[in-house]
Parts: structure tokens; sequence; C-alpha cells
């Protein structure tokens, strides 16, 4: 009975072990293109494939996307720079982990923090530093493209 115990045992390692191995092969596949595509013919308007270029490269050029900020400060007093920079600063120091950012847009600067892809995304955080920043409002703006976090499994 041990050594049935033990043989069976020592099997179920040695599947455990090869089955952590990988392959060169299988890291990298071969991409083949299924026969089905390559008999596929498509018919279509010229106008389409010049229209998708179009499309590529208007979206390459752009500096980001459409979204939300929360514009947390504006002035247009003489000395409204300095002072948009120490709201920046003093926003940092309690929210390090948000974004912010000085614009100008005539005659006011203005401090606008977050890259917030949904307005619902903003207002939680508009909630959070409502009590510190009371004049505080939601903009729609264009927002720099999220970072791709990795996903961390435990």
């Amino acid at each position: 009975m041990r050594q049935l115990f033990l043989s069976i045992s020592g099997l179920f390692f040695c599947q455990m072990l090869l089955a952590q191995v990988t392959f060169p092969e299988m890291l990298q596949p071969e991409k083949k293109t299924p026969l089905i595509l390559q008999q596929l013919e498509v018919n279509q308007d010229p106008r389409l494939e010049k229209m998708l270029a179009w499309h590529i490269e208007s979206n390459k050029k752009r500096n980001g996307t459409d979204g939300f900020r929360v514009d947390i400060f504006s002035s247009s007093d003489l000395n409204a720079k300095e002072k948009a920079l120490q709201k920046k600063v003093e926003f940092l120091s309690k929210y390090p982990d948000q974004n912010a950012y000085i614009l100008f847009i005539a005659p006011n600067f203005r401090v606008r923090i977050g890259d917030f892809r949904t307005k619902n995304e903003a207002l939680k955080m508009y909630k959070k530093i409502q009590g510190s920043y009371p004049a505080a409002f939601i903009v729609q703006d264009k927002i720099d493209f999220p970072m791709v976090k990795p996903t961390q499994y435990e």
C-alpha cells in the first residue's frame, strides 16, 4: 500500500514539474493566416480606405482624448500665475497620486486636476476635495491618455 501511494505521488509530482516548462516555440507562436481569410475577397469603396487613413492620422496628432477634470482655481489678478502655482503645489502635497495642470485661458490662470475618462470618476474626486476647495467644479477637457496599469495577481 505504501509503495502504491509513493508511486502515485511520484507520478503526480513529475506531472507538476512538467506543467511549468515553457518551450521557445510556445512563446512566439507562428502567425498563420487561416485558409478562409486567404480566399476572402472584400469589395469596398476606395474612399473608405482614405477616410480610415485620415482618421488614424488625426488620432495620432491628438495629444489626448475627451474626458473630465476638476477646476480648483481660477484668477485674473496681477499675480495670478504665482497663486496658481501655489494652489498646484498645495493640492499635490495633499493628493500626490493625482495630476495637476496650470492653464492660461485668457484672461485667467486656472488649475485643473485629474485625468478622468468619465464624469462619475471626476465627481468622486470632486466630492473628496469639496471641503478644501469649495469653488471647485467639473469641466469637460482634453485629458492625457490614461496609463495602462499592469494587473497584479496575488
